[in-house]
C-alpha cells in the first residue's frame, strides 16, 4: 500500500517522549486513518486506538479510552500511546482532553496522545478554548498529481479530471460510480458533518447552493452581487463570505482575494472562487463535465484550478498567502506572498492568453518574482510534479 510522507512524520512524532498533543487534521477522505493505521503497523510502543463515534461518544467515553491507554503503561513498559479518530464527534472534547493531559503530565504518566478531525478551522474553537500551548499540528492535505501518479499511475489528464482523493482512484473507468462517490462520500459528508453539524449554520440550503454554484466557477471571478443572483434563498454579502470561509476549512471551496498591501481593500474585493481539489470541480460541473480536457476555455480553467488546489495545499506547510490580481483588464492568474517576498504565477494552457498582466504587475511591483507555468521552462507537469521552487 502506497505510504504518504506524513505516515513519516506521525511515526516519528509517535516515538518521542511526550511533549506535545499530536493533531492530524485534513479534509474528508484525503487518508487520515489510513495514515495513522500505517504509522502504527511499525511502531513497538503499547498502543489502544478508537474512532469516536456520533452516537456513543461522550465525555465518559473519552475518559474510558483514556484510562484504558493508561493502564498499558507498568512494570517494564513505561509509555504507551493513545489514539483517538474523529475526536471532533465527541461533544466539548477539548476540555477533556486539557483535563486528562494535565493531569498526565502533574503525576508524570508518559502517555503519548495523537489525535484526528477534520479540518483546522473547524477543530480550532476547541483547540485555542482549552489547549493552547499543547498541541502540534500535523495536516493531511489533498493527495498531489506526484502522490497519484505513484500510487495509481494517474496522466496528467487523469489528475485533472478526478483529482486526488484515493478513494475514487479505483472507479475512474466508471465515471457515474466516481460521480457518485464524490458527491455522496466526499461533498454531501464534507458539508454536513464538518460544516453544519459543527458550526452554527442558519441556512444550511444556502451554503449548499453556494458551492454547487461557486465549484464550477473554480478559477474565476464572481462578484458577491452576481452570486446573491444565482442564490434561490435570501443572503448578504457577510453571510457568503462567512460560509466561504467555512467551505474553506472543510477543505472545499475558498474564495481567493486580490492581492494589494491595503488590507481593506483585499478584504473587500470579488472572491476569485477556487476549489481545493479539481474533482470538485468536476463532479458539480453538470452535464458539460466531458468537455472539460476538450474545451480551450473550459480546460484552462480546470488547469488553473489543479495550479490553484497545489499552492492552497503548500501554503498551509510552507506558510505562504495566495492571492490573485487584478487592475482594469491586468490580470495575474496568482500571486503568492511570504514576508516581504511576493511571486506573480501566470498560467498558459488551453487558452490563448496574454502575458500584459504579469507586465503591468511587474511594473506596479518591481521587486516581485515572476513565473510562467506551462511556458518550456516550466510545463504543467512538472510544476504540479513539485520539481519548481516556488520561493527561491
Amino acid at each position: 500500500m502506497y505510504q504518504r510522507k506524513v505516515v513519516e512524520s506521525l511515526l516519528a512524532r509517535m516515538n518521542e517522549p511526550r511533549r506535545f498533543i499530536q493533531m492530524l487534521i485534513g479534509p474528508r477522505q484525503t487518508g487520515k486513518s489510513t495514515a495513522i493505521r500505517q504509522a502504527l503497523n511499525h511502531i513497538e510502543t503499547p498502543y489502544h486506538s478508537v474512532q469516536a463515534s456520533i452516537d456513543s461518544s461522550s465525555r465518559d467515553w473519552l475518559r474510558a479510552q483514556w484510562i484504558q491507554a493508561r493502564n498499558l503503561i507498568g512494570g517494564s513498559t513505561t509509555s504507551a500511546l493513545l489514539v483517538i479518530d474523529e475526536v471532533q464527534l465527541v461533544s466539548q472534547w477539548s476540555a477533556v482532553v486539557k483535563e486528562l493531559w494535565d493531569e498526565d503530565a502533574g503525576s508524570g504518566i508518559d502517555l503519548r496522545v495523537v489525535l484526528t478531525g477534520p479540518s483546522s478551522l473547524l477543530l480550532q474553537t476547541g483547540l485555542s478554548e482549552a489547549l493552547t500551548g499543547r498541541f502540534e499540528i500535523l495536516r493531511s492535505t489533498h493527495w498531489t498529481y506526484s502522490e497519484c501518479k505513484e500510487a495509481f499511475g494517474y496522466s496528467l489528464d487523469d489528475f485533472l479530471f478526478f483529482g486526488g482523493y484515493p478513494g475514487g482512484a479505483a472507479l475512474i473507468n466508471d465515471k457515474q460510480r466516481w460521480f457518485d462517490y464524490l458527491n455522496d462520500a466526499v461533498i454531501e459528508p464534507s458539508i454536513t458533518k464538518d460544516v453544519i453539524a459543527l458550526e452554527d449554520v442558519r441556512k444550511p440550503a444556502l451554503m449548499r447552493k453556494l458551492f454547487q454554484i461557486g465549484a464550477p466557477y473554480s478559477a474565476q471571478e464572481l462578484s458577491y452581487r452576481k452570486i446573491l443572483g444565482q442564490l434561490d434563498d435570501a443572503g448578504n454579502t457577510t453571510t457568503i463570505a462567512h460560509y466561504l470561509d467555512l467551505l474553506a476549512s472543510a477543505g472545499l471551496l475558498c474564495g481567493l482575494q486580490k492581492y494589494d498591501p491595503k488590507l481593506i481593500r483585499e478584504k473587500a474585493s470579488s472572491p476569485r472562487f477556487m476549489v481545493y481539489d479539481t474533482a470538485l470541480m468536476t463532479a458539480t460541473y453538470g452535464q458539460y463535465r466531458d468537455f472539460l480536457l476538450t474545451d480551450p476555455e473550459r480546460k484552462g480553467h480546470l488547469v488553473e484550478s489543479a495550479i490553484g488546489a497545489y499552492l492552497l495545499a503548500q501554503s498551509s506547510t510552507q506558510r505562504f498567502d495566495v492571492h490573485w490580481w487584478r487592475d482594469g483588464s491586468d490580470e495575474v492568474d496568482f500571486v503568492l506572498t511570504q514576508n516581504d517576498a511576493a511571486v506573480a504565477i501566470e498560467v498558459k494552457s488551453g487558452r490563448v492568453k496574454s502575458l500584459k498582466g504579469l507586465t503591468a504587475f511587474i511594473n506596479r511591483f518591481p521587486k516581485a518574482k515572476t513565473l510562467v507555468i506551462g511556458s518550456s521552462s516550466c510545463t504543467v507537469e512538472d510544476f504540479l510534479l513539485g520539481k519548481v521552487e516556488l520561493f527561491q
